[in-house]
């Protein structure tokens, strides 16, 4: 029973999968918190487009 709880304890396997969830979930926060800046800025640019070919056009 001994040796039974020594290898659990010291069995790693565990750790490095918790550790990819941990990373996968940081990329994760970080990928959103850009994809969200750069959308504020493309629908800038967009509404900036939009507004001149309005007033090209005469409208």
């Amino acid at each position: 029973m001994k040796a039974l709880i020594s290898k659990f304890w010291k069995d790693d396997s565990g750790a490095t999968a918790i550790e990819y969830a941990l990373l996968a979930g940081l990329l994760s926060v970080l990928i959103i918190g850009l994809l969200t800046a750069a959308s504020t800025q493309l629908n800038a640019i967009w509404t900036a487009i939009v507004a001149a070919l309005t007033t090209a056009a005469g409208g």
